[in-house]
């Protein structure tokens, strides 16, 4: 863009070749890793679906959970159709027996390391925590009768598509990046603090704001049945039936009401669509548009990235993993993208988008921005747009934490909200102020949530990510 500010050049020559040259460790090293680790993944999930083993190990995951928080073994299984599915579930629980047996000595979290969540930073928070072991990956059900598809939380988007569309079936709700989680989409249904969460169970935990439908709405609204272990080690299945106060709390609590285990979705007849033109794309393809090249974020990685000549000749072996970018990532990157890169999801009403999109140029002018509109009932139908900008800002003025502070102040005035995968600088009183805490406060409370999980702001705070 004219006018560009660039960032101030590294005065080391190791932090200058690591910066302005990590495309050749990106090229020659990340691309064929990522595309050797892909092409075992996927063999691995062909494998276990036609198999048809992952059911008879679910049950085993989530009691190794409930050990580990403390509950005793003879539990009776949720559901008698996924046996495996459900020892897997049983070892879960048996982590959370182990918890509570040893005195509930700090609050549990998840034992996934940071660098493989797609989210932008790693949770502090681990370090401190209780970490409960959720080896969960693999789709358990696909019941073309009940048109829907149960699914362990590290579930991800790509091995989701790849499982149904040969079956002729797909979601009503495809986020388009590959790497994204079930566990991580789901997020609180009316937009309180209840509602904001992005893998399967990040999608649901998380913020499932990617992508949106104006007819289904966001990715936790296809969602019909959620299964946790909760604090005591117990299991439940919610859905809008069953432990519906529940079941209205999963989205965007981010595993501070019990830890995610399954998720039923519902899914579609893939669509055929007949138009004047024809372009033959492969419907994976389609779904997935944005992977390749992350958005726009490929050229602050593979500067090249989008000639011609690299397109034909490596086009196919992108993206890199994001999880191997984190995990290779040097100190000087990290600096250098504290300072000098924005990422921000923000979700404002139709009626001040005019001065949202304004604040938004003035404050950092990202050449690029996305938008996302979704429909939100709380007692009446709004329209929200969720305003997406992520690259290196373009003003002179631009300081992460003042910058995003005042587009935090703005969304907040107005009622909108902001995606918590990005950072937040919020303080907890107007972090509460921006999401409605009353049915999240009420689920803690009865399923006896303090002293086992952190609250939500002590999860997504910019002061607990590294």
């Amino acid at each position: 863009a004219a006018g560009k500010v660039l960032p101030p050049q590294p005065t080391s020559l190791i932090a200058y070749v690591l910066i302005n040259y990590r495309w050749v460790f990106v090229c020659f090293f990340l691309l064929p890793l990522s595309f050797v680790y892909d092409i075992l993944y996927y063999l691995r999930n062909r494998v276990i679906f036609y198999a048809n083993s992952a059911p008879n190990k679910h049950a085993e995951r989530v009691r190794a959970v409930q050990e580990q928080v403390g509950i005793p073994s003879c539990l009776p299984l949720l559901r008698t159709d996924f046996v495996a599915a459900q020892l897997t579930c049983h070892a879960l629980s048996l982590q959370v027996l182990k918890w509570n047996k040893d005195g509930r000595k700090t609050p549990m979290c998840t034992a996934r390391p940071g660098w493989q969540n797609i989210s932008y930073r790693r949770g502090l928070y681990k370090k401190t925590l209780s970490n409960i072991k959720i080896n969960m990956m693999d789709v358990l059900k696909v019941d073309t009768t009940a048109k829907s598809v149960w699914v362990e939380p590290l579930v991800t988007m790509g091995q989701l598509s790849a499982t149904l569309s040969p079956l002729g079936w797909c979601l009503a709700i495809v986020p388009e990046l590959d790497d994204l989680t079930v566990g991580t989409f789901v997020c609180i249904h009316h937009i309180p603090v209840s509602s904001l969460c992005s893998s399967l169970g990040g999608l649901v935990m998380g913020t499932g704001i990617e992508t949106s439908s104006h007819r289904y709405g966001l990715f936790q609204h296809i969602c019909t049945s959620y299964e946790l272990v909760l604090a005591d080690g117990s299991t439940v299945i919610c859905s809008k039936d069953v432990h519906a106060d529940l079941f209205y709390s999963i989205p965007w609590s981010y595993g501070t009401l019990g830890f995610l285990t399954a998720v039923e979705i519902q899914i579609h007849v893939e669509a055929k669509f007949d138009t004047p033109e024809t372009e033959f794309m492969p419907l994976r393809d389609y779904f997935h548009r944005h992977s390749r090249s992350i958005f726009w974020e490929i050229q602050d990685i593979i500067p090249f990235g989008n000639s011609t000549w690299f397109r034909y000749l490596l086009g196919w072996l992108v993206p890199p993993k994001v999880s191997l970018l984190k995990l290779t990532q040097s100190d000087a990157i990290k600096e250098l993208y504290d300072n000098h890169h924005f990422i921000q999801d923000m979700l404002v009403p139709m009626s001040c988008l005019h001065d949202a999109l304004h604040l938004f140029h003035q404050e950092v002018h990202v050449r690029t921005c996305m938008l996302n509109t979704d429909n939100k009932g709380q007692g009446r139908t709004s329209l929200f747009v969720d305003i997406g900008a992520y690259g290196v800002p373009s003003v002179a003025n631009f300081h992460p934490v003042h910058t995003t502070r005042r587009i935090e102040a703005f969304v907040r005035n107005h009622h909108g909200f902001q995606m918590m995968y990005a950072d937040s600088y919020m303080s907890e009183t107007e972090f509460e102020a921006m999401f409605d805490h009353s049915l999240y406060d009420q689920m803690r409370a009865k399923y006896d949530c303090a002293g086992a999980f952190p609250r939500v702001f002590g999860k997504v705070s910019r002061a607990v990510r590294d």
